[in-house]
């Protein structure tokens, strides 16, 4: 039977919980001191303790070091007095959960509903770690390179939690596989995991898609609607994009992750909800702070525990597994045998990958079906880049036509490398035109005058 450690220094509370818990089908011990509660630890091992975090000797959060050789027991705070600080202090340094007094009985309930899923959990993914190291991937992500590793590790060890995940990558980085990997790796697997790009929803809809709306709240509310929070309930929301959320409603957010319920559009009754989010964004979140995209107090909320993505430039030893992995994806539904030369695969290395993982799975696409059976340099990816634009010229309104065209001929002849055929076919006149204007424009400035080389003696034949 899993065991609990309730420690608490007001009597009443410590013993109407503790009565609810062994109701749950839990045994308990009690504690009302830190001394106390280190006297039971080392008696007998809980599966979690639930701890007050002002005790008469101490801060309950001071337990935790008590239990990091303890392998699977998890602590939950609880608090008369929580703050987003306190809650976020607790929870980075280990505890799994908080609860705030008075003791909410649906989340106490679902707390104990999930012990001792943590320790079996972290040992599922320590064999699973062992088992996939050197097949490089781990759930749904793909890579071997010592960036991969880290991020891997530091799934592993979040997953298994409660604790708020921030995913800071640039697109293409892989942050929905991620936050897709921590939901499959976790004690809510068996619940939903539904991603929202907030970023794609109209700002007028964003509020009733999260959290839901009555029927009549609003002009075409014919029907009652639940939110992403109430159909992910048990599970996990992944919120894309976060800093593209409208800031009145990151408020509504905020309050939500705070107080584990939400109230619907139109709605006045509030409603339990029992979500892990997983925000992600692809901006520097605490410049996104600095520049009022993204409010301060969400941001400390959200940034529990912050995994950065490497970009795929950062993994270079990844490139070529990648790339062949998913060439053999289509070789397999196709049943084709097409494959990579040494000069492509170099090719490869050799380019940056702004888009990262997508834009290299996209390369991938484009070159099986423009090759026939061997993908050779000519499929390079610099190939398919975008052209870099071109220098743009600014002009003063009210210039002269005649100081806009030396200014234009000036510029282009710099962007050609001063090679006059070019630049004249670049602006579309005859190598003699352009001939005659800078010599004009070098007499003008006292110089002397320009003598044909090879390209000028065939402005004569022009």
């Amino acid at each position: 039977m899993p065991h609990v450690l309730m420690v608490d220094d007001d009597p009443e509370a410590l013993e109407w919980l503790s009565e609810f818990v062994k109701s749950e089908g839990f045994t308990v011990a009690k504690a009302s001191s830190l001394r106390a509660a280190r006297i039971n630890l080392a008696q007998i091992r809980p599966d979690v303790v639930f701890a007050d975090l002002q005790l008469p000797d101490g801060e309950g959060i001071e337990l935790i070091q008590d239990l990091e050789t303890l392998e699977g027991t998890e602590f939950v705070l609880i608090t008369g007095h929580a703050t987003v600080e306190s809650a976020i202090n607790a929870l980075r340094q280990g505890a799994s959960d908080y609860l705030t007094k008075p003791v909410d009985i649906d989340r106490l309930r679902a707390i104990l509903k999930r012990v001792p899923g943590p320790a079996e959990l972290r040992e599922e993914i320590g064999v699973l770690r062992q088992e996939l190291r050197g097949l490089g991937r781990f759930g749904h992500i793909l890579g071997n390179s010592p960036a991969m590793q880290k991020l891997y590790d530091q799934i592993g060890r979040v997953a298994p939690t409660s604790a708020t995940v921030l995913l800071i990558g640039e697109s293409g980085t892989g942050k929905e596989l991620a936050a897709q990997t921590v939901h499959e790796l976790s004690r809510r697997k068996k619940r939903p995991f539904l991603p929202l790009n907030c970023g794609a929803v109209s700002p007028n809809l964003i509020e009733s898609e999260l959290f839901g709306h009555e029927k009549g709240s609003f002009t075409g509310a014919d029907r009652q609607h639940k939110g992403f929070f109430e159909r992910a309930d048990g599970g996990t929301l992944f919120l894309d994009e976060i800093t593209e959320m409208p800031l009145e409603l990151q408020v509504k957010l905020l309050r939500v992750l705070e107080t584990g319920s939400l109230m619907r559009v139109g709605m006045n009754t509030p409603i339990p909800v029992d979500v892990r989010v997983i925000a992600a964004t692809n901006r520097n979140p605490a410049k996104a702070v600095q520049e009022g995209k993204l409010r301060e107090d969400l941001y400390h909320r959200l940034n529990v525990f912050p995994i950065t993505l490497p970009p795929l430039r950062e993994r270079a030893t990844d490139i070529e597994f990648l790339a062949e992995h998913f060439l053999d994806v289509l070789n397999q539904e196709e049943g084709t045998n097409k494959e990579f030369s040494p000069q492509a695969i170099a090719a490869l290395y050799a380019h940056n990958w702004p888009g990262n993982v997508r834009e290299l799975k996209n390369y991938v696409q484009r070159v099986y079906i423009l090759a026939d059976r061997v993908i050779d340099v000519e499929f390079a990816p610099r190939m398919f880049a975008e052209p870099e634009p071109k220098p743009i010229l600014t002009v003063r309104v009210g210039s002269t036509l005649e100081e806009v065209n030396r200014r234009l001929i000036e510029a282009t002849m710099a962007e050609c490398g001063n090679v006059r055929r070019k630049a004249a076919e670049t602006l579309g006149i005859s190598l003699k035109t352009l001939y005659n204007r800078l010599a004009q424009y070098n007499a003008e400035k006292g110089g002397q005058e320009m003598q044909p080389g090879d390209e000028e003696e065939e402005y004569e034949k022009s």
